[in-house]
């Protein structure tokens, strides 16, 4: 954003964008360079000439080649899950933070770019299930008759369920709302949805939406079908949001639950990067099966470029700043930001989750 990239130029940073940047958003160049910006047409050339490399996705191919040795590379790494890139990353000398791993604590929730990627994502997905059910969402009494208003269930209840249940209520539907943790219950009840009481002994269930959730047993994950498939058949919407940290997403809308659901009905699967929560969805399409749309589309914050690029540069920018003085970057390892969400540092893996995930447990 232009006015981001004028607020680390006012820090002391010489700023650096890349031609056409801003362009999917409706932001010209021009914007960019009244706020002290400098626009580089190449991208490698870009890459070549920064010390600290702002991205949304990992680098790949060509663009990590182009990025320097030494430089800071600061995105959406998935390093758990790209164990190529992070030996790559350590190999080049490139010191990174993925911003999927800035923890979830007070002092970081400018920084937290997946908790902002979630509001947008579950916003989106409301307004992708009100869209593509041929219902209104709300109750609507005419002279020629009276709609019902639908019946919205979100499968999980952090930030991206709470963005998808709040905006499904102002839409007017019906909601309720499952998640494991049942902490997270008077969250949902303010937003005006019902919580979905399932009984799971679960000890590390515990926790409200600004932590993740774990993941269930099998015999866990059983029960919890069994219990849930009542209210997905009575469901006009259901939005799954469920995702565990490294791991493929969580299965709760089995094909036998899909099947059980009236004609019309939708399902939005927002764990479609990780595989997706419901056993149909496939992921990067919208799918008809037997006559329930399951809309595994990707990137949701994507589609709506102009505030997704606003929370997401001001929390690059909040993070960088936080290490950083006069324009310099001064890491200190000792910050538990700092330390949280770093993935290598002078060719080493030093995440120790990222480390175990990339070369396997170490017996000592």
């Amino acid at each position: 954003m232009p006015e981001v990239a004028g607020k680390l130029a006012g820090a002391g940073f010489e700023v650096l964008v890349q031609a056409g940047a801003g362009a999917e958003a409706d932001l010209a160049d021009d914007a960019y360079a009244e706020q002290g910006a400098t626009i580089v047409a190449d991208a490698g050339e870009l890459l070549r000439q920064g010390d600290v490399v702002l991205k949304v996705a990992a680098p790949e191919g060509v663009e990590l080649d182009a990025i320097r040795e030494g430089a800071i590379v600061i995105g959406f790494l998935s390093p758990l899950n790209s164990p190529d890139l992070v030996r790559r990353l350590a190999e080049r000398n490139i010191t990174s933070f993925a911003v999927e791993m800035i923890p979830r604590t007070t002092r970081a929730q400018s920084m937290d770019a997946l908790s902002s990627q979630a509001v947008v994502a579950g916003y989106r997905a409301a307004l992708a299930a009100a869209t593509e059910l041929g219902k209104f969402f709300p109750m609507l009494i005419t002279a020629a008759g009276t709609a019902k208003p639908s019946r919205v269930l979100v499968l999980g209840a952090g930030v991206a369920g709470l963005q998808a249940i709040g905006t499904s209520k102002r839409l007017g539907a019906v909601v309720e709302a499952y998640d494991v943790r049942p902490a997270v219950k008077e969250e949902v009840e303010s937003l005006g949805a019902k919580f979905v009481q399932i009984e799971i002994e679960q000890e590390a269930q515990e926790g409200g939406s600004g932590q993740y959730a774990k993941e269930l047993s099998d015999e866990q994950q059983r029960r919890q079908q069994e219990l849930l498939a009542q209210r997905v058949a009575a469901a006009d919407c259901v939005i799954t949001t469920a995702a565990v940290p490294g791991r493929p997403a969580p299965k709760l809308v089995s094909e036998e639950m899909v099947r059980s659901m009236r004609p019309g009905s939708v399902i939005v699967d927002l764990a479609a990067e990780t595989g997706g929560n419901c056993a149909l969805t496939e992921p990067g399409a919208v799918v008809d099966r037997g006559g329930v749309l399951i809309d595994g589309t990707l990137n949701l914050p994507s589609q709506l470029p102009f505030h997704a690029s606003l929370l997401y540069a001001n929390n690059l920018a909040n993070l960088l700043l936080h290490m950083s003085e006069d324009g310099r970057v001064t890491l200190d390892f000792e910050d538990e930001i700092v330390a949280g969400c770093c993935v290598t540092h002078e060719g080493r893996i030093v995440s120790d989750r990222v480390r175990e995930a990339v070369e396997g447990p170490v017996n000592v």
